[in-house]
């Protein structure tokens, strides 16, 4: 059985890896690198025995349904889970039962990596071409203007650095947060099993971070959060 915790003081060797930003003139190795540490975070979240996986994802719903992110009338941005990332569907069902306006994205030009929030309606998805569903809706919601946005994730480290698939998706859509001082919204919180934490990823120049972290342990929340 894969511990949910990972071990930060382990010597093994997670333990020091590092993440070269995607956008410095990386040597041939250091792609080699980032490329083998995406496979272990997925391999270690593929892991996780079933009662493990439906247990944690409990306890991140439950943990965020004691916070005040998912107020009545809030515009909540959220992930349809693809693979082995921790689960959308209940948390996606506690937020519309209290009021709140879920967006869900949707890829509009992948040779740019763009995509954008459209409001989820309750209607069939569509598969895209990387095998992710998404609504085929025409109610759009700005990323500027969306109140909380849950990430999904395979590697974050105790700064809130985030590290994706690689693809860029989410740091394109709110690279404007790179930019504020004092009004940072909307909220970006990711949504991670224990055994996803790093200890230190370097992060890049187009890296947004985020504000708070939700595991089965709690809710850690970072230096960005007003």
């Amino acid at each position: 059985m894969v511990p949910l915790v990972a071990p930060v003081e382990s010597n093994g060797s997670y333990r020091h890896l590092r993440v070269t930003p995607l956008d410095c003139a990386a040597s041939d190795g250091a792609v080699a690198e980032r490329a083998l540490l995406r496979r272990e975070l997925r391999s270690r979240r593929a892991a996780l025995a079933a009662a493990q996986r439906s247990h944690a994802e409990r306890r991140i719903v439950a943990h965020i349904a004691g916070s005040p992110w998912l107020r009545a009338g809030r515009t909540i941005g959220l992930y349809v889970a693809s693979g082995s990332e921790v689960a959308s569907s209940a948390l996606r069902l506690l937020a519309q039962r209290r009021g709140a306006r879920i967006y869900l994205p949707r890829i509009v030009d992948y040779r740019a990596r763009r995509m954008q929030f459209v409001r989820a309606t309750g209607a069939a998805l569509s598969i895209n071409r990387h095998g992710i569903a998404e609504p085929d809706g025409h109610e759009v919601c700005p990323a500027r203007a969306l109140s909380v946005v849950f990430l999904p994730l395979l590697g974050v480290d105790a700064h809130g650095t985030r590290l994706g698939s690689g693809a860029g998706y989410y740091d394109r859509a709110f690279a404007f947060r790179r930019h504020r001082e004092h009004w940072h919204r909307p909220l970006l919180i990711g949504l991670a099993f224990e055994c996803q934490r790093l200890p230190n990823i370097e992060r890049g120049t187009h890296d947004v971070p985020l504000d708070a972290l939700v595991t089965e342990i709690g809710i850690t929340t970072f230096d960005s959060l007003p």
